[in-house]
């Protein structure tokens, strides 16, 4: 009789995580017998790491086919059944891996998954097309060698994400690498990280200009200080990106080592106690701080801290800080004369980085849209062994990088990376492109952020060696929707997925994102510019790099040449590629704007359109334009410093978009705000044709909202903003409504049959 794999590794999984294993393997068979609520359990194979994704015939939007998959999918397109395979979210604290754990994924990928191990911006390995039937030998598996996936998803603590070159950097204060392991094992499982409304993310950062760990994006940072030569740290609280970005705030500018993990601990209880429960949208940390103010939300942590209950458990992983260390698996010699292969110089400018250990190097293997093989993996584990002692961690820009290479093995090192398909340079440049997974596996997918990346990966990479260095520096980030997974806030050029309606067809956008600024760990956010249709990207990349060469003064950060030259201009450019390029329907000569990138079939399926239905869509995008306007005119004068001006326009943006959506059914409904969300909410949002799968009435609640409580009073850069941002996504919530309430009117007339989105 086979040995399982329970029973082949029960003595070298930690008992805890063992038997919590054991407890969740339990619940699945409880769930098959229909014992369990699916809600009950949704949240706790949640916690456990484990997503359902969506399904498209196994069509990766990168272009690539994928593999066999082990288990076909049970239902085509984004809904699935609760047992069908799904993703797998494994918990890398720091990125640190070392080449036992690389052999496991490796081979859980090939067992379980399409063979495919993907890098997150969370330092995470995720593996997709898992069933939940193999979860529980995943997990044992890897316990064995270290790793758990617990609360990799989740209400809870996510991983707690480092600088990779954390305790090899030049600028840092010290190594911040064993106090976010720390962090990550004292909080993982705590009775007071366990009643949250959403989940609660964590960064460190070695030294504040550079980008590496982006603290200001987190609800939770800690930036290595020293003061009077003793170690701390500057806490940061209330930052996220998601639909609308919040940027941390300063709670502590020096908090003694000692005192972080009490400290991580009494701001995860205010969270517990104070974190909205009920509206999941306004439940995640930047929403407690924005609302009670910075000033407050210190106060009331200072006191958590003096009064909850004593936990000595966290001494235990303090004091196996100092013990921590990392060293290089060959002691360096002298570099003797080596020929330089081809290729290698352009390399070794963009990924290899001279670390502060004389005659050591940093080298990045660049994974194109974080993915790796399973052979991949499995070869990499090995030359980690030879060439870094073992020292690999994942970044945040979706690499790995192998730590403590001997200088004089450097140029080895790139030959065997070459061999395996993984010696591309660019690294951290233009040519580096971020992508969440958009409409390849996530269910909120609205376009293809793999595809466009992929797409614009190998336009970039045939004029990386022509570019000027200030180009080939910009960063380009992209998710599939709003949600921000790729970071898109925080890119140089960033792009989020959408859709417009163009007579009757849907088409697949991206809003525009310029000018973010990733340095100084994410210290500002992008401008949104405009949505442009998928197939006309690649073109607007080029216009504004082009346009940014010629027109920068010598040293000008594309940043600083986004404001100087002002949003109206930078309009002005997105707009000669906006909606109004794509033809009219019918598009059977010009099929490509119907379709996204790496997937041949047409974005939506056909639907006639009536001559009067033809006439409303016109009104319709007469409407929005209006309702857009006004948004961008609260950006400009959000940028002029003018907080309640601004906030008043965003409010009328949205009142302009509503109204568009009213008239569809009542061409004179009035346009007094009373009437307007009355009518919009009878007609639309009772309705659930202004709706979001997972965020529900987030979008319709942004106007209902701002008009049952009137302004902010405060009127601040803040408040303003977050109104400006929710404003932007209210209107592309009412393109996607309108083109749901067209659908259903022909429908009903028999116009068309009901279809479904590709």
């Amino acid at each position: 009789m086979a040995t399982s794999w329970k029973e082949k590794l029960a003595g070298d999984m930690p008992p805890l995580w063992a038997e919590q294993i054991d407890e969740f393997e339990a619940l699945i068979a409880l769930r098959k017998a229909g014992k369990i609520d699916e809600k009950v359990f949704a949240e706790t194979r949640l916690r456990r790491g484990a997503y359902g994704q969506r399904y498209d015939n196994g069509l990766r939007n990168d272009g690539i086919t994928t593999q066999q998959i082990p288990y076909p999918p049970l239902t085509k397109g984004p809904e699935t059944h609760w047992d069908a395979p799904g993703m797998q979210r494994i918990k890398v604290p720091f990125g640190g891996l070392n080449p036992d754990q690389m052999l496991v994924m490796a081979d859980l990928a090939e067992e379980y998954s399409d063979s495919i191990c993907h890098i997150t911006t969370r330092q995470d390995i995720q593996l997709h097309f898992v069933h939940i039937d193999s979860a529980p030998d995943i997990f044992r598996r890897l316990a064995a060698v270290g790793i758990t996936t617990r609360e990799a998803c989740g209400n809870s603590v996510r991983n707690v994400t480092a600088c990779p070159l954390a305790g090899v950097c030049n600028t840092e204060s010290f190594d911040v690498t064993p106090y976010a392991k720390a962090t990550a094992f004292y909080l993982l499982g705590h009775r007071d990280t366990q009643d949250f409304g959403r989940k609660f993310k964590i960064a460190f950062s070695g030294c504040r200009d550079e980008a590496c760990a982006l603290v200001t994006i987190h609800d939770l940072g800690g930036i290595a200080a020293i003061k009077d030569g003793k170690r701390g740290f500057e806490l940061y609280v209330g930052g996220g990106l998601g639909a609308v970005p919040h940027q941390a705030k300063l709670m502590i500018d020096f908090c003694p080592e000692e005192e972080l993990l009490p400290m991580a601990r009494a701001i995860g209880r205010v969270f517990a106690r104070l974190g909205e429960k009920k509206n999941r949208n306004r439940a995640r940390l930047k929403f407690v701080v924005a609302k009670l103010g910075i000033d407050e939300f210190r106060r009331l942590v200072l006191e958590e801290r003096q009064s909850m209950p004593d936990d000595p458990s966290w001494r235990t992983f303090f004091d196996e800080i100092p013990s921590y260390s990392e060293k290089p698996g060959e002691k360096f010699v002298q570099l003797t004369t080596q020929k330089k292969p081809e290729g290698f110089e352009r390399w070794e400018q963009t990924n290899v980085y001279q670390q502060r250990q004389a005659g050591y190097s940093v080298v990045t293997v660049t994974c194109p849209l974080g993915d790796l093989s399973a052979q991949q993996m499995r070869q990499l584990a090995d030359i980690s062994r030879r060439y870094a002692g073992g020292n690999v961690r994942t970044t945040v820009e979706q690499n790995l990088v192998l730590r403590w290479v001997p200088q004089n093995k450097v140029i080895d090192l790139y030959n065997e990376l070459k061999s395996i398909g993984l010696g591309e340079a660019g690294a951290g440049s233009i040519v580096d492109v971020v992508a969440c997974p958009g409409t390849d596996t996530c269910k909120l997918g609205i376009a293809s952020s793999r595809g466009l990346a992929g797409e614009l990966r190998t336009r970039l990479s045939e004029k990386a060696v022509a570019m000027d260095k200030a180009v080939r520096d910009l960063r380009i980030k992209i998710s599939g929707c709003f949600n921000s997974c790729g970071q898109h806030h925080i890119a140089d050029i960033g792009f989020y997925g959408n859709s417009r309606n163009v007579g009757g067809y849907t088409v697949p956008h991206f809003q525009v994102m310029l000018g973010g600024q990733w340095t100084e760990n994410a210290a500002s956010y992008a401008l949104a510019l405009g949505a442009v249709p998928s197939k006309r990207i690649p073109e607007l990349v080029t216009t504004l790099t082009d346009r940014y060469m010629k027109e920068r003064n010598d040293e000008e950060s594309f940043q600083a040449w986004c404001h100087r030259i002002g949003k109206k201009e930078l309009k002005q450019i997105v707009d000669k590629f906006d909606v109004k390029t794509v033809p009219a329907p019918p598009h059977d000569a010009d099929p490509e704007f119907y379709s996204d990138w790496g997937d041949p079939r047409q974005y939506i399926m056909s639907v006639t359109t009536g001559e009067c239905a033809g006439e409303i869509v016109s009104a319709a995008d007469f409407g929005f334009t209006a309702a857009e306007t006004e948004a961008f005119e609260a950006q400009l004068l959000l940028d002029d410093g003018r907080f309640q001006e601004a906030d008043n326009r965003a409010y009328e943006a949205m009142l302009k978009a509503a109204h568009t959506l009213v008239v569809l059914e009542w061409l004179d409904a009035p346009t007094d705000p009373k009437t307007v969300i009355e009518e919009f909410k009878k007609r639309f949002v009772d309705t659930r044709i202004f709706w979001h799968r997972q965020h529900a009435n987030q979008f319709s609640n942004y106007l209902l909202s701002r008009h049952e409580n009137g302004p902010d009073p405060r009127f601040t850069r803040d408040t303003a903003s977050k109104l400006v941002e929710e404003a932007n996504l209210f209107i592309d919530a009412a393109h996607q409504a309108h083109a749901a309430w067209q659908q259903k009117m022909n429908v009903l007339t028999g116009a068309a049959p009901e279809v479904a989105t590709a």
